[in-house]
């Protein structure tokens, strides 16, 4: 199985005790100048310095403790197609990562998607053809995104990887933590995958787990919550291939999988997950081109595609959305390309999620927050 190559995955082999003494000493050096500056972005906070604004909606906030591949985004659709079910008017709220814009815009609303994966992000683009109808606004800042949110008729809002964000007050904090290896190494960024030390979980109001290996992982991680002092709640969801399409064509049943030799093509934090979803579909993952999250494809990768499948002899190159959002834009791949549709079922725990959504609104509207 075949990588491309990246600078995020040359980082995930030192995280795991390859490469040079020397390299994983500066990113020892490197992660302590992270702390430091961690510490005293939150004496600012705590000092005035730097303002937290408050809209009058509920901001129900979707994030996680690590670099990438935790299942935010899915988590994020599920949330708001709940509000949405609840009788409320939610919109999506983003930083827009990767989009080649700044400031706020207006990716979709009620009339339907205004802007491209180039403008919006890949993201919020994706996000907005899964919620049609609903507002999608994207900005540096969180506070001036859900103001223009609000103005656009939304009652509630949902952030998308807002757990660090501080410019906007939250009502509900919902951590998203990725079931297989949930801390990473354990070490901060950059000589690990932690955006923040593990302290920062006593923040989450309710923990959803993605993804889990076994039952036991789930309260591992519950462990590691009570452990730093948290009391939220801990959910856990599995994602479930939806639909398999050519492109935006019709969709077929991802059961058509079974036995075929396919490329995997990802531009994710952790490709691992896609590999092993399309395994269990009876894939036969014959080559993997992984490579970094949000890449802008271009001509010499899908060159790397074609050599993929002509050296493999695969019947079909798989990607996921996200992935799918960002190839419209690149030159003709000319090889067969399926797009593997996945939402998040949260199974049993449902009701669970839903309660706490419900509940975020009615304290809300009373006036009160989210203790």
């Amino acid at each position: 199985m075949a990588e491309a190559g990246s600078l995020e995955l040359k980082l995930q082999r030192l995280w795991n005790g390859q490469g040079s003494v020397m390299l994983r000493g500066v990113l020892v050096a490197a992660a302590g100048a992270y702390r430091g500056a961690l510490a005293a972005r939150e004496a600012c906070y705590g000092a005035g310095l730097f303002s937290t604004g408050r809209l009058p909606v509920p901001v129900i906030s979707i994030g996680n403790l690590t670099l990438g591949g935790s299942g935010k985004t899915p988590l994020t659709a599920l949330v708001t197609a709940v509000l949405r079910e609840l009788g409320a008017y939610p919109a999506v709220v983003s930083r827009g990562y990767g989009r080649r814009t700044r400031g706020v815009h207006v990716v979709a609303d009620r009339d339907g998607v205004r802007l491209g994966a180039r403008e919006a992000g890949d993201e919020p683009r994706l996000l907005a053809e899964q919620l049609p109808g609903l507002p999608v606004v994207v900005g540096e800042s969180r506070y001036e995104a859900g103001r223009a949110a609000v103005e656009r008729g939304a009652d509630v809002l949902v952030l998308d990887d807002g757990f660090q964000h501080r410019t906007l007050a939250k009502d509900l904090e919902i951590l998203a933590v990725e079931g297989r290896e949930p801390w990473g190494n354990g070490r901060l960024f950059p000589r690990g995958v932690l955006r923040e030390p593990l302290s920062a979980l006593r923040r989450a109001h309710l923990v959803v787990v993605t993804n889990p290996a076994g039952p036991g992982v789930t309260q591992q991680i519950e462990w590691s919550l009570r452990r730093e002092g948290s009391h939220a709640p801990v959910l856990s969801g599995a994602f479930r291939a939806e639909a398999l399409r050519e492109g935006d064509g019709r969709p077929q049943s991802p059961a058509v999988l079974s036995g075929r030799r396919v490329v995997a093509l990802a531009g994710l934090a952790s490709p691992a997950g896609f590999v092993a979803t399309l395994t269990s579909l009876g894939a036969s993952v014959v080559e993997l081109l992984a490579f970094p999250d949000h890449h802008p494809y271009r001509e010499t990768d899908l060159e790397q595609v074609r050599l993929s499948v002509q050296r493999s002899r695969a019947e079909w190159v798989v990607t996921t959305e996200k992935d799918w959002v960002r190839l419209r834009d690149a030159p003709g791949l000319e090889v067969p390309l399926k797009v593997l549709s996945i939402r998040l079922d949260m199974g049993t725990g449902r009701p669970a999620l839903v309660d706490a959504l419900a509940r975020t609104l009615r304290s809300k509207a009373a006036g009160r927050t989210h203790p």
